[in-house]
């Protein structure tokens, strides 16, 4: 795993340019802290921070062929970031068509994919990655992304060319990009509705998922390589379980692969479960011994639990339950409040994630998480996606979702999303930001792109545009927060769930058959239950855990007054100080829920950082 960046400039001579282009690469410190390159030419420079976990001495980058041009050049060069997990099986095929290797890495076995295949090398990966190769042949430059958009891949088009990076802040570190914000970008950063593409500031945007983009003299092109697409399913329901199995299994092997420490996260719910138990029960099987797992807590919270709305119990005692059913290594990493508002922490936070996304308190406990993860670990295998894929969300299963024309998650909130999300906003901008429309408008364009089955019901057709929503709208937020946390650490974190031959596969189940139990994700507690507890197999979904101290929304509510005091705050002029103070005033008795942390004071807090943090300017907004 790794940190990319690149310049293309069909007119500048970027020989010139070695120290802009190593401003952008050092940027990308955290992503890679065990290596860097860069690799300049008249029209393109690449720089790459390397994180190695797959041949430590041997795949370093920019990578380049031994082939070369008449002008001496080489063919192709890379800078990669990610895994792809069948590589061994692609250098076997491409060595049976007359490519030599000089490495063991992945990388190389991407760079010559990419040399023999050219872009349809991409439908051929197995694995999260994000990549650029510049084509000296054609003096092209490729942009590649993974089909669920598990690695971060942004560019920012230039009047000659394009500057892209692994994130915002490595495009924003060249002197050609500008960090500015309109509407539309204030828009995105409240809706919790992301659009493939699309990102908060003007110009900059995402390699959407399982797409392509490809960078030329004549411009800027995108196509898509991969996506949803809805089939029959023609297994019962006993066949379906296998199969599910039969690719956990294969899928776990593949991702428990590394040259350095590897682990997983384990909540003691269903997902992280049973990916442990199979992690473990692969490494008894070849003699390897225990696997190391993590898990988090708050200090005081097991004991003083109070249940709630979307968490029935803590989840200390099921985790403990299955390290003890599956016999890991396992280490419990509590965090107490002070650590969670820590200014440092936060700065990180806000630093890592670049641009105002996040939910909640679960930044800070997911960096503080992964940061003691990685003093013993590289990589880390997590569950995100099984919940989107096999349906375990409570508002997969709520009628007012189900039935609510708008996103699920929206129709959970207890008021009316616009309404909230605007709530300490300036009733003027309010107005100007119509963010009702908004997410009408994006909603309506995310359901056209759902296939449906001729002759099916109402019910399936809902559920295939929920499950569609989910994988393609929600699964980004989670995905991106797992890569920006971990990343900050230098932490790998794999996400087996989210392998695009699972996705397909449960993706066209009938609904009826993923809660042929009467529950939530009925398939892939079948496939698993015989490597787990019972209480574990038939554990209620509960979110990833946010504290419960009354001291964490206090020292919330302090930054946010913090905003309101202070009128060269970049958000203050954003705002509607009698809303703000009203919120303020209001004593705070009990700790605020997820929800309300990531409806109300978070959003307001996280913007003024991201704005100050790459002094963005607003444009076209007046309050």
């Amino acid at each position: 795993m790794c940190g990319i960046v690149g310049w293309v400039d069909f007119e500048r001579d970027l020989t010139a340019e070695t120290g802009a282009v190593r401003r952008m690469t050092d940027t990308m410190a955290d992503r890679g802290p065990d290596d860097e390159g860069v690799w300049v030419r008249r029209r393109v420079a690449l720089g790459h921070r390397r994180l190695a976990v797959i041949d430590i001495a041997g795949g370093r980058q920019p990578m380049w062929t031994p082939e070369r041009s008449p002008e001496g050049d080489p063919l192709a060069v890379l800078t990669y970031s990610g895994e792809v997990y069948n590589f061994a099986e692609l250098r076997e095929e491409l060595k049976t068509l007359g490519h030599r290797f000089e490495t063991r890495s992945d990388t190389e076995v991407v760079l010559r994919a990419y040399l023999h295949w050219g872009t349809a090398c991409a439908a051929r990966f197995n694995g999260m990655f994000a990549f650029a190769v510049w084509d000296t042949r054609s003096e092209e430059l490729v942009l590649v992304r993974d089909r669920l958009g598990v690695k971060p891949l942004y560019y920012y088009p230039t009047a000659h060319g394009v500057l892209f990076g692994s994130e915002a802040k490595a495009v924003l570190a060249n002197p050609l990009a500008s960090a500015e914000m309109d509407l539309d970008g204030l828009r995105d950063v409240l809706a919790t509705a992301r659009v493939p593409g699309r990102t908060p500031l003007r110009n900059l945007f995402e390699v959407k998922p399982g797409h392509i983009v490809r960078v030329t003299r004549g411009g800027v092109r995108e196509q898509r390589y991969w996506a949803l697409e809805t089939r029959p399913h023609t297994d019962g329901v006993e066949d379906t379980v296998a199969n599910v199995r039969a690719l956990l299994e294969d899928i776990v092997a593949r991702q428990m692969v590394a040259d350095v420490p590897l682990c997983t996260l384990l909540s003691g719910g269903l997902d992280s479960s049973a990916l442990t138990a199979l992690a473990q029960r692969g490494r008894t099987a070849a003699g390897a011994g225990k696997v190391r797992t993590y898990s988090v807590d708050f200090t005081g919270q097991t004991a003083n639990f109070r249940p709630e709305e979307f968490r029935e119990a803590p989840d200390s005692p099921f985790a403990a339950e299955l390290v003890a059913h599956a016999g890991t290594d396992h280490r419990e990493i509590l965090l107490d409040t002070a650590k969670l508002v820590d200014p440092g922490v936060r700065e990180a936070v806000q630093r890592a994630w670049d641009l105002p996304y996040g939910i909640g308190d679960h930044d800070p406990s997911l960096y503080l998480l992964f940061q003691a993860v990685r003093e013993a670990s590289t990589v880390a295998l997590s569950g995100e996606a099984a919940d989107e894929v096999f349906g375990g969300y409570l508002w997969f299963h709520e009628p007012k979702a189900i039935e609510a024309n708008t996103f699920p998650w929206h129709a959970m909130s207890p008021a009316p999303v616009e309404l909230v999300a605007t709530a300490f906003l300036d009733r003027g901008l309010t107005a100007a930001l119509d963010l009702r429309t908004y997410i009408a408008d994006t909603y309506a364009d995310a359901v056209r792109q759902v296939e449906h089955l001729p002759g099916a019901d109402l019910l399936e057709r809902r559920m295939r545009i929920s499950s569609h929503l989910h994988i393609t709208r929600w699964l980004q937020m989670m995905l991106d927060r797992k890569d920006r946390m971990s990343m900050a650490s230098g932490l790998e974190v794999r996400v087996p769930f989210c392998d695009h031959r699972l996705v397909d596969y449960v993706y066209n189940t009938p609904w009826s058959m993923k809660t042929f139990d009467g529950r939530e994700k009925s398939l892939l507690r079948a496939a698993t239950a015989d490597l787990l507890p019972r209480s574990i197999a038939q554990r209620r979904k509960a979110p990833y855990p946010s504290t419960q101290d009354i001291g964490y929304d206090r020292a919330i509510n302090d930054e946010l007054g913090k905003i309101v005091a202070e009128p060269s705050s970049p958000a203050f002029g954003l705002l509607d100080l009698d809303a703000v103070n009203a919120h303020l005033a209001k004593p705070i008795t009990t700790a605020y829920s997820m929800i309300e942390r990531s409806a109300f004071t978070e959003p307001m807090v996280r913007l003024n950082a991201a704005l100050a943090l790459h002094d963005v300017r607003m444009v076209g907004v007046s309050t």
